[in-house]
């Protein structure tokens, strides 16, 4: 299998991962679901996420991936403050990175532990598409 992974390529090799791990209908997984929060997915259910999908597309993707996305290098005492509630530099940072993040609908603090539950389905998606790019890129 060659690692250029169209947008519905990936997003059927997620969807197929994340109804595998967890148990539940393909069409339960849609773009805009959260992985921890709307489908249930435990940490424990991420690993196996990212091991199913890295066994369908030879791409891998870690837990660390993700969180290099969602925090963008950002040091931790700069993302947020010494309670762990994500700060308006974090919070600038999740709305270019989560086109689905909007502060604005944030009815309490946003914390640390909380940031990982924002990452969708999509999210994802784009991340498997964008690293099976590099690979490719890498590869030629």
């Amino acid at each position: 299998m060659t690692n250029t992974l169209t947008l519905p390529d990936s997003l059927t090799a997620v969807q197929a991962a994340v109804a595998d791990a967890l148990g539940i209908d393909e069409a339960e997984v849609v773009p805009e679901a959260t992985l921890l929060g709307d489908l249930g997915a435990e940490s424990i259910d991420l690993l196996d996420i990212l091991f199913r999908v890295e066994r369908a597309t030879q791409v891998k993707i870690a837990v660390a991936d993700i969180a290099a996305l969602l925090q963008g290098g950002i040091p931790d005492e700069e993302f947020g403050d010494e309670n762990e509630v994500v700060n308006d530099t974090g919070l600038t940072h999740l709305e270019k990175v989560l086109p689905q993040f909007d502060r604005s609908q944030l009815t309490e603090p946003l914390t640390a532990d909380g940031v990982l539950g924002l990452f969708t389905v999509q999210n994802l998606t784009d991340l498997l598409t964008e690293r099976a790019a590099a690979t490719a890129a890498d590869a030629a």
